[in-house]
């Protein structure tokens, strides 16, 4: 008796050639590269440095767990994901899933918003980032020099990207060594050395909830976990020039969220525990209290070194934010679905990147930088906005993953969770909704623009895409496939030699 055959493996280039693609990047990402490239955009260190004090204002040290729940929910999030992008490993993520799973106008809508989304939040990054450039560098923070430390992140950033996927897998590499030394190295020393307060005070409210319930307290500090856990799609933005990208790219989102969450408590809890005055932070005494802990802790050299780390990794959440959001433009341009669709789709013949959308993806935050020079109380409403929107674009691939499985399909690309699939979208989608809710709750300020400003962003952002939809058709400009998830998965099966099922008649 002979064994079965074992269905063949699809190479890279065979796989696209499937979906209706050719290879024309150089795939020289490894996995570490690529996990490194998600790592450096979801960036605890930015993450946790930007919302310590409102999180321990609003919610006290108790906000600490929101990054476990947070994490968990984006976890199956990442699973989801994990699935659709080793069936289809094409540069853009968010879009071309979009677009495969459900329709060109979806599709359309959800790249809209995540456009959107990832350009607002280079701004905000390369905008706090200028903090620390300034501080290091000995300059005096202001609005001028806010400016131009921005456009300096911006443009070094693009520079490197220029140069090719290989200096952007080696500065994300960096950018990675970065953020462990200063997240987990660090926490871990302020944990073990520099502890001034008792384990048992992640329990104590210290009061925030004041005569009300500690329950709204604590939805109220959600954000503190909610900024955090995005990112790990940019792995998949850049599929095509992953070796091996079906394999690799779920287990490097995985991996962003389980390192990432990690190191953010190590991060977060280091800074709680090791805080001289912790009351004064919870009771908003003390608004800026990070650099005070450093300096209490490590000395004014120390604190200068990591000043050095900090840089090095908002720089490298930039340069990877920049790389995710030119190939989504590239997606999107190739499929003929923006304006000027043949300038954004070109790549250059030598570093083979799309050049023309990485200059896209500089020069509008670098124009939105520039609008909050002039109006510093933009910032906020522009990284709240970011947020939302990165949320809204999730979820519609996560509802589209979902219709698809009812409809009858069941994933083809190597890394799938099998009868578990349909019970992981189910709660990655319920988690969406829950994060989206929490995320578009109105606050309770009184001013009604303040309290509004992150629906009322998304709307505009949503009534813009869908009037340019519906007057300029871009999806009648594209003969690009969509809604074929089930046939593709057919095709993978057949060209691995797999015995290929009868087709599910859908009503």
């Amino acid at each position: 008796m002979s064994e079965p055959a074992k269905p063949a493996e699809l190479g890279d280039g065979e796989h696209l050639q499937v979906l209706g693609y050719e290879d024309s990047f150089n795939r020289s990402m490894s996995l570490w590269a690529n996990f490194a490239l998600g790592f450096t955009y979801l960036s605890p260190l930015v993450g946790v440095y930007s919302l310590f004090a409102v999180a321990l204002t609003v919610g006290g040290p108790p906000s600490i767990w929101w990054i476990v729940i947070v994490g968990a929910g984006q976890l199956l999030v990442s699973l989801v994901f994990g699935e659709v992008v080793s069936q289809y490993p094409i540069h853009g993520g968010i879009y071309p899933w979009a677009r495969r799973l459900w329709g060109r106008r979806y599709a359309w809508m959800a790249a809209w918003v995540y456009i959107w989304a990832m350009i607002v939040t280079i701004t905000a990054v390369a905008e706090y980032g200028s903090g620390f450039a300034a501080s290091l560098f000995g300059i005096e923070h202001t609005a001028d020099t806010t400016l131009w430390l921005t456009l300096g992140l911006l443009l070094v950033a693009l520079a490197i990207n220029f140069t090719g996927t290989k200096w952007l897998a080696r500065v994300a590499r960096i950018g990675l060594a970065a953020e462990l030394i200063g997240v987990i190295g660090l926490g871990l020393y302020l944990l073990v050395f520099q502890r001034k307060q008792e384990f048992s005070v992640f329990f104590d409210t210290m009061g925030v909830e004041g005569d009300g319930s500690y329950v709204t307290a604590f939805f109220g500090a959600a954000l503190a976990g909610l900024f955090l856990f995005y990112g790990f799609e940019a792995c998949g933005d850049v599929a095509e020039e992953v070796e091996s990208p079906a394999r690799r790219i779920p287990r490097a989102m995985v991996l962003t969220i389980l390192v990432g969450g990690v190191s953010a408590l190590f991060s977060f809890g280091g800074y709680v525990l090791a805080a001289p005055d912790l009351q004064a932070i919870v009771s908003g005494e003390d608004a800026d209290p990070i650099p005070a802990i450093l300096e209490a802790t490590l000395g004014p050299v120390g604190a200068k070194v990591f000043l050095v780390i900090a840089v090095t990794a908002f720089l490298s959440c930039v340069l990877s934010l920049q790389a995710a959001a030119s190939r989504l433009l590239f997606s999107f341009a190739r499929d003929g679905m923006i304006p000027g669709h043949r300038w954004l789709s070109r790549v250059t013949e030598g570093s083979k990147v799309p050049a023309n959308a990485l200059i896209v993806a500089c020069t509008v935050p670098a124009l939105i930088a520039v609008l909050v020079w002039l109006n510093a109380d933009l910032l906020y409403p522009v990284t709240a906005f970011a947020v939302l929107g990165i949320y809204v674009a999730f979820q519609m691939v996560v509802l589209a993953s979902l219709r698809q499985r009812f409809r009858g399909w069941k994933p083809a690309g190597p890394f799938t969770l099998g009868r578990w699939g349909i019970v992981v979208n189910v709660a990655a989608l319920a988690y969406g909704v829950f994060a989206m809710i929490l995320l578009a709750t109105p606050g309770a300020s009184g001013d009604v623009v303040t309290d509004w400003i992150v629906l009322i962003g998304l709307g505009v952002v949503l009534a813009t895409g869908l009037a340019y939809l519906f007057l300029a058709r871009p999806d009648r400009k594209s003969d690009a496939p969509a809604g074929d998830a089930i046939d593709v998965a057919e095709r993978l099966r057949a060209h691995r030699g797999e015995p290929v099922a009868e087709p599910t008649a859908v009503k």
